[in-house]
């Protein structure tokens, strides 16, 4: 593949998550959807550090494995997020019997 078709493929997951977690109401839809956000992220990183890295340095393993280190701390983040973000979801659902976005405010009290 080329650069420029991951590059498209990495805008159009990015774009279907962003969608997803600015329509949906639904607490795991969203994390769903900024998962799918966090993954572009990933693509792109990973396409950069394939394509953009300059021929002469392509031998060094240092210059080889920027994109693929910026990708295992994206993973660890989304990681945390998703630890986090379910713990929400719970409280949600125990307070109002419901993990709809818009009964979000009730966690306040």
């Amino acid at each position: 593949m080329s650069f420029e078709a991951i590059m498209v493929v990495s805008a159009i997951l990015f774009c279907i998550g962003l969608y997803g977690s600015l329509a949906r109401r639904n607490v795991l839809a969203v994390l769903m959807s900024i998962e799918l956000m966090f993954n572009a992220v990933n693509v792109t990183l990973v396409a950069m550090a394939k394509y953009l890295a300059p021929a002469a340095l392509q031998n060094d393993i240092s210059s080889v494995l920027t994109g693929q280190v910026f990708v295992v701390f994206i993973i660890t983040v989304a990681a945390a997020e998703i630890a986090l973000g379910l713990g929400i979801v719970f409280a949600m659902y125990r307070t109002n019997e419901s993990v709809d976005l818009s009964e979000a405010t009730a966690l306040r009290n």
